[in-house]
């Protein structure tokens, strides 16, 4: 029975991958996956002599002799378990998408745009690049890419010129957004899962991945892509004249989340809800200023006509959400019969070269490297869901940061690795091949040279 888990599940994870190729939205895979692995072990649990105690991070011992009836309900309470964990991930990025769609509500990212006053190819390459690197920390990477685009499809006009931009923002965005808890999934995944802390993630990342971006955009200032000046359509600021504070309180009350959950030790959700609950208060108000405005003017305004959170709330990615529910509990069902310990035992006993003590346990750098590499080919969401499963390392071990920066940055290496990859293709129809000749190797250097300085840092601390 484990054999055939363990086979659907490979099915899964390449119908996923393929999702290109197939046509198929990868959340229809992960969520047949999910429910036909725990209908699986369902009907079979009587066969399963192994059971994986997920709050005690253990075997569970004797579970071949248990009744029937007794294993029956711890399945049903480890499904809970992992729903209620899961659901703290989606809750979570449910509220940091609709505080994002309201800011973009009212075009409040066009402020940004304001802050580009140079023609240099090469200036608005690093203009950008830290850009991308420092909104991907506070918004997430996705959303960085999808707004930084945005911005250059409105004052870069030759597409020739915007994608070679949309690359390097491709990994200057994934570098940022993997030394922040709220900057990529995976990343976040961990803090919620107590195996990384906001200040110890800070102090052992940010500077690699700085590296990770930083050697990518001064190889590239130097291509002929990057040289000359470029023709800029001129456009006003913000539509709206409440743009500008609706970024900066949304952009403040997402950095609120850690220290609301440093403070009151509470899960992150909770704080991302009294984030949400503060911006979309500020929303409603400016929102019925505007129609007051716009009465008086006796114009219609359509776009004011409703409240700007049920707005925000239509755009949601809700096919993302769903494919994060898939997949985790679809790995949380290999973990649940020791599938992933019993993997992570092999690897820890089977790969000693590159190794390093970590809580006792001789765990391989080119695992965590190799990892890295793997989340470029197939979604990092995953990847890490299974590491989690893994590793029993304690909070803020060294292989947890190690994991977040790989997983986080090695997406980069294939246009297909990463959710900020697949909307930059998506928004500028980059083809696969072109990344790979183009990007993939600038972004590869990168990677390997932040996964060097990291193996430096952290002797240092």
């Amino acid at each position: 029975m484990e054999t055939l888990l363990v086979v659907i599940f490979v099915i899964g994870y390449l119908a996923i991958t393929l999702e290109h190729n197939l046509k198929i939205d990868k959340l229809i895979p992960a969520l047949a996956m999910m429910a036909i692995l725990w209908a699986l072990m369902a009907f079979g649990i009587d066969g399963f002599s192994t059971w994986f105690d997920s709050g005690n991070h253990s075997l569970l011992e004797n579970f071949g002799a248990f009744g029937h009836e007794e294993k029956m309900e711890l399945m049903e309470e480890t499904l809970l378990h992992h729903l209620g964990k899961t659901s703290e991930i989606l809750v979570f990025l449910l509220g940091a998408m609709t505080i994002v769609e309201i800011i973009d509500y009212f075009d409040g990212f066009a402020t940004i745009k304001s802050f580009v006053k140079t023609r240099s190819k090469k200036k608005i390459l690093w203009i950008f690049s830290f850009l991308a690197f420092i909104l991907s920390a506070i918004i997430d990477n996705l959303t960085a890419t999808i707004v930084l685009i945005s911005i250059l499809q409105k004052i870069v006009k030759d597409r020739e010129v915007r994608i070679w931009y949309a690359g390097l923002i491709i990994i200057a965005a994934n570098a940022g957004g993997a030394w922040s808890p709220i900057g990529d999934v995976t990343t976040t995944m961990l803090w919620i899962g107590d195996k990384v802390s906001t200040a110890m993630l800070i102090e052992y990342l940010l500077i690699p991945s700085l590296v990770c971006m930083l050697i990518p955009s001064f190889i590239a200032s130097f291509l002929p892509a990057f040289k000359g000046e470029i023709d800029m359509e001129e456009e006003d600021g913000a539509k709206s004249k409440y743009g500008p504070r609706m970024l900066y309180l949304g952009l403040g009350a997402i950095v609120f989340v850690p220290i609301f959950k440093t403070v009151t030790h509470l899960p992150p959700y909770v704080g991302m809800m009294l984030s949400l609950a503060v911006v979309a208060t500020f929303a409603e108000i400016y929102s019925n200023k505007k129609i007051a405005i716009s009465s008086l003017d006796q114009e219609s305004d359509a776009h004011a006509s409703h409240s700007p959170v049920h707005s925000a709330l239509t755009k949601i990615e809700l096919p993302s959400i769903l494919f994060f529910l898939g997949i985790l509990m679809a790995v949380a069902a290999l973990e649940s019969l020791g599938l992933l310990f019993n993997f992570a035992e092999g690897l820890k006993q089977g790969m000693p070269l590159m190794g390093t003590e970590m809580a006792g346990t001789r765990v391989s750098d080119l695992v965590v490297i190799l990892l890295g590499v793997g989340s470029a080919i197939i979604d990092n969401v995953p990847l890490v869901a299974a590491s989690l499963g893994m590793f029993s390392e304690p909070m803020d071990d060294q292989l947890w940061h190690f994991i977040a920066y790989s997983a986080g940055t090695g997406g980069s290496m294939l246009i297909i690795g990463s959710a900020a990859g697949v909307v930059a293709m998506g928004m500028e129809k980059i083809d696969f091949f072109w990344y790979l000749k183009k990007i993939s190797w600038l972004a590869f250097v990168g990677f390997i040279a932040g996964a060097i300085c990291y193996m430096g840092v952290r002797y240092l601390f």
